[in-house]
C-alpha cells in the first residue's frame, strides 16, 4: 500500500512536529529515537539543508532549490521548477515571492491543520526563538505542549551574559512547557532566567543525539587502544565555540614526539583549511582532510582511533566524546564545566584548555606515549559511557516522556 503525506500511519496516536536543521545529523539521531514507538511524526525544516533522501520521517522543505523529492516522505514550499526558473537573487529583486513569509504561514497552517500533540523545537538559536516569535504573531500558544531542547553549550552558555539578549532569551525559556538539555549548566542559567522546576525535562539531562549504540561501536573496536596510531579531530573548527590555531601551534611543538602517526581531519572550516598550508610540510604529510562525512563513518573512524582530540571554549557534554568512549579512543577535552561533572582527568580523559597550545602538545604526547593510561581508559570508559549515555537505555524514557506530554495535551 503506497504511502500518504497528509495521512497519519497511526491514527489516534501522539503526533509530534519536530522544528529544526533538516541536514542535522543530531535532529536525525534524535528523532531516530522514536522510529518504533508509534507515533506520528513530521520535521520542518528551519533552513535550507534537507535530510537524506531514504530518510523515511515526513519532512516538510522549505528550500527555495532543490531536486525532485519524494512525495511520500517530502512536502514541499516551493516546486523544483520554480527553483529552476527563479534564483534566490531574481526573486528578491523582482519581489514575486517573499520566502521567508511564506514559510511562516505555510508553518501556521501546519500547526493549526495538523494539531500537533508535542511541538519539538531542536535548538534554541535554530528553532526555539523562531517558533516563539511565530507562535506569539499567529496565537499558535493553544495548540500542542512545547518541547524545547538545548544544544550543548552553544544556545545559552555565552548568549546569556550578554544583557542585550538575555531578556529576549528569558522571554523564550519561560515560554516552553518543558526544557531539555545534556547539561546541568543550561538548568541552571534557565533557573536564572526564572523557569519554573516543572519545565525542567522530567527525564533529567540525555544527550543531544539520544546516546550512542554503546554494544555495537565496542563491538568493532580494532585491536587495543596501545596499537593505534591515529588521532582524530572530529571538529576542526574556527568558530566562537573552539579555535584551531592554537591546536596548530600544539603540533608544531610536539610532532616529532608522536611519530608514528596519522591526524585525521574532519569538517575543516573554510578559515581552518587556510591556515593548515602554513603548517610545516612534515605536518602536512602526516594529515587526512575530510569535509563532513555521515556520523556513521565519523563514530567507526572512533573504533580505529587512539586518541580524539577535541578541545572547546564551550561545550555541552559532547557526542564526540561519548562516541570516542565506546570506540576505545582516549578523549582530549577541555575542563569546561559541563564536562569536569562526569570525567575525571587521566582517568577517563585529558584536560587541555582550548587557547592553550602547550597543555594541547603536553596532551598529545601523553596520550601518544602512555599505553597504560589509554588501555586502562579505554575500559573505564566502556562502563561510564554505559551509565551515561547508552541508546537503548535513552529510548524507552524517551519515549515514556513524549507519551505522558501527548496525555496531557489531550
Amino acid at each position: 500500500m503506497s504511502r500518504n503525506f497528509d495521512t497519519d500511519d497511526y491514527p489516534g496516536r501522539p503526533r509530534i512536529l519536530f522544528l529544526g536543521q533538516g541536514e542535522s545529523t543530531h535532529s536525525h539521531a534524535w528523532i531516530d529515537l522514536l522510529q518504533d514507538s508509534s507515533f506520528n511524526i513530521r520535521l520542518f525544516c528551519t533552513s535550507d539543508g534537507l535530510p537524506p533522501d531514504d530518510w523515511p520521517v515526513r519532512t516538510y522543505v522549505t528550500a527555495y532549490e532543490h531536486g525532485p523529492l519524494n512525495s511520500a516522505t517530502r512536502a514541499a514550499l516551493h516546486s523544483s521548477s520554480q527553483a529552476v526558473r527563479f534564483t534566490r537573487r531574481n526573486v528578491a529583486r523582482a519581489g514575486r515571492v517573499n520566502v521567508p513569509e511564506m514559510a511562516d504561514r505555510w508553518l501556521a497552517r501546519i500547526i493549526r491543520d495538523w494539531r500537533p500533540d508535542i511541538i519539538h523545537t531542536l535548538g534554541l538559536e535554530s528553532a526555539g526563538e523562531y517558533f516563539f516569535r511565530l507562535r506569539r504573531r499567529f496565537a499558535l500558544e493553544g495548540i500542542g505542549k512545547w518541547v524545547l531542547q538545548l544544544r550543548g553549550g552553544s544556545d545559552l552558555a555565552l548568549a546569556h551574559l550578554d544583557p542585550d539578549r538575555a531578556t529576549a532569551l528569558a522571554e523564550v525559556l519561560q515560554a516552553c512547557d518543558q526544557l531539555l538539555s545534556d547539561n546541568q549548566q543550561n538548568f541552571r542559567i534557565a533557573r536564572e532566567f526564572g523557569v519554573r522546576e516543572e519545565q525542567l525535562s522530567r527525564i533529567g539531562t540525555v544527550p543531544g543525539t539520544g546516546g550512542v549504540d554503546v554494544d555495537a561501536i565496542a563491538s568493532r573496536r580494532q585491536g587495543q587502544p596501545s596499537a593505534r596510531r591515529v588521532i582524530l579531530w572530529p571538529k576542526v573548527y574556527e568558530c566562537a565555540w573552539s579555535k584551531v590555531l592554537p591546536v596548530y601551534e600544539a603540533l608544531k611543538m610536539c610532532w616529532d614526539q608522536l611519530q608514528p602517526c596519522e591526524l585525521h581531519m574532519l569538517a575543516m572550516t573554510d578559515e581552518a583549511r587556510l591556515y593548515f598550508w602554513t603548517l610545516p610540510e612534515s605536518i602536512r604529510r602526516g594529515c587526512r582532510l575530510m569535509n563532513r562525512v555521515p556520523r556513521s563513518e565519523a563514530i567507526e573512524a572512533m573504533t580505529r582511533a587512539r586518541l580524539l582530540l577535541a578541545p572547546s571554549l564551550v561545550d555541552g557534554t559532547p557526542n564526540s566524546m561519548f562516541e570516542a568512549m565506546a570506540g576505545g579512543a582516549l578523549p582530549i577535552v577541555s575542563p569546561l564545566e559541563t564536562i569536569s561533572a562526569i570525567v575525571k582527568n587521566e582517568e577517563n580523559v585529558l584536560f587541555a584548555r582550548n587557547l592553550y597550545p602547550e597543555e594541547i602538545a603536553s596532551a598529545l604526547v601523553r596520550g601518544m606515549t602512555d599505553d597504560a593510561l589509554v588501555d586502562g581508559a579505554a575500559q573505564r570508559n566502556l562502563e561510564l559511557v554505559s551509565h551515561l549515555a547508552n541508546r537503548r537505555e535513552v529510548q524507552p524514557r524517551v519515549i515514556e516522556f513524549y507519551e505522558s506530554l501527548a496525555a496531557e495535551a489531550r
